[in-house]
């Protein structure tokens, strides 16, 4: 369920900010990368506050229940999206499948906790992260052939995956289903006092395990979100990709249609399609996670968690260093290393310190610095590069540097400046590519993005001394 759930999520998600800045006439909704934070900021927001309430209802309701729920809300929210192309009804949809999504995860992985006996559970959530990312993987594949159709074709077929989680819910079987029921019929019967939900959840989050949990990973998460939300438009309008086929395939690329689907290429197999390059995050999680949470189970949580919000900030000082395409590959594996060496560790370290009968809950909770990062990422990412790498902006600012009228300027569409730019000058596009990229200090906006990423690698080597006393006093 959680391997369809992500490829039709990531269907979207890896391309929505190309499908954003994208110009109409292309098909995209043609709006500026600060216009498209403002959707990210409330899709983040409603993403990651909703497990925390919806979490405790999860252990109340029941897994099932609330799976089938979030199903059909995430086909309302596909739909939504492709029967209004507009920036309102993308944000309507956005959010709706941010709702779908934020009740879907605290029962899959409250499953996952109670099914897993603790012993073993670092290998499991390896393995199941794993697994996790080849629908992340298959999401961008499918959305990079189908988006060159059209934008609605991808949002259909988005609403169609998500819909075969039916089929596997007549298969799923909650664990201590008995016990839920058993606790539910004394709750009714007034054996015992069951508190209000929102007062419980707000009398765990006062715990110092969970308040200091929250604060030292939202720079983290505020990093990781922008890799995703801002890297595709970054490659898009600044990575030559043509070069990593010519490198393979040589000058022309490759005309055979097994290879351009399974590589992410354009329909003319010249280059790869930047949504798609994010896909080596999948992959590598794929082949590689389990082999990391074997190597790590031995150490530390917190070391682990530790060492990748160092891989991951490295990752983004490297985007930032230059934009050669098979430098982007590297960034993106050394990002990805970092993913799996931190990432799958949160579930298992909530799952670790949650009450029994709260475990659901917990793992609500690894959402709230996600939810402080994602969210303040959401609208801040973008905007730092709407100021300091928007090639719309430049191709605009260089056009009345020639010459041309500031009106002529003002009146091109959003998202179009730089073909004006290409018609207005001769040049190609690879010519002005580059001019432009040497005008201007496009890497600042991931350097302060990583410099984000740096200060909660402190945040978590401070809080890990803070888990060790405790636990320290505990024994």
């Amino acid at each position: 369920m959680e391997i369809v759930e992500r490829l039709a999520y990531y269907g979207v998600k890896a391309t929505a900010g190309i499908y954003a800045s994208d110009p109409v006439s292309k098909g995209g909704l043609g709006i500026s990368m600060t216009d498209y934070g403002i959707i990210m900021f409330i899709f983040a927001l409603t993403q990651t506050t909703v497990p925390i309430v919806t979490g405790g209802l999860s252990d109340r309701l029941g897994y099932k229940e609330t799976i089938a729920l979030s199903t059909v809300i995430k086909i309302a929210a596909y739909l939504i999206m492709a029967f209004f192309p507009t920036f309102l009804g993308f944000t309507l949809g956005a959010m709706t499948l941010a709702f779908g999504t934020g009740i879907f995860k605290p029962g899959i992985q409250g499953t996952m906790v109670k099914a897993v006996p603790r012993e073993s559970s670092t290998m499991a959530w390896g393995i199941f992260y794993q697994l996790v990312n080849i629908g992340g993987f298959l999401g961008p594949l499918v959305a990079v052939q189908l988006r060159q159709l059209s934008w609605d074709h991808l949002f259909f077929a988005c609403a169609a995956i998500i819909s075969l989680n039916f089929l596997f819910l007549l298969m799923y079987t909650e664990p201590d289903k008995e016990e839920r029921l058993a606790r539910k019929q004394a709750v009714k019967e007034g054996k015992i006092e069951q508190q209000a939900l929102w007062r419980e959840s707000i009398r765990e989050i006062k715990k110092p395990l969970v308040l200091g949990y929250m604060f030292a990973f939202s720079g983290f998460w505020f990093m990781f979100n922008a890799m995703f939300d801002v890297l595709p438009v970054h490659i898009k309008e600044w990575v030559d990709t043509s070069i990593i086929v010519t490198d393979i395939f040589g000058p022309g690329g490759t005309q055979n249609p097994f290879l351009i689907g399974l590589m992410g290429l354009n329909h003319e197999g010249t280059r790869v399609m930047p949504d798609f390059m994010m896909s080596i995050n999948s992959v590598m999680i794929a082949t590689c996670c389990f082999l990391v949470a074997a190597a790590t189970a031995k150490y530390r949580i917190m070391s682990s968690m530790l060492a990748g919000a160092i891989f991951c900030t490295a990752a983004m000082l490297l985007v930032g260093f230059t934009p050669g395409a098979w430098f982007m590959i590297v960034a993106i594996v050394v990002f990805s290393l970092g993913e799996m060496l931190l990432s799958p560790k949160k579930g298992e370290f909530m799952g670790n310190i949650a009450p029994s009968d709260k475990k659901a809950m917990y793992l609500g909770f690894v959402m709230l610095p996600q939810g402080i990062g994602w969210t303040l990422e959401g609208f801040i990412a973008p905007w730092l590069y709407d100021m300091f790498a928007s090639k719309d902006r430049f191709s605009r600012e260089y056009l009345s540097q020639l010459g041309m009228d500031g009106d002529a300027v003002a009146a091109i569409p959003q998202g179009e400046a730089f073909d004006r730019l290409m018609a207005f000058t001769g040049d190609s596009a690879s010519a002005l590519t580059q001019t432009l990229y040497n005008a201007n200090n496009i890497g600042m906006a991931w350097y302060i993005i990583a410099t984000v990423g740096a200060i909660s690698a402190v945040g978590i080597y401070i809080y890990a001394k803070m888990v060790f006393r405790i636990q320290k006093a505990a024994n």
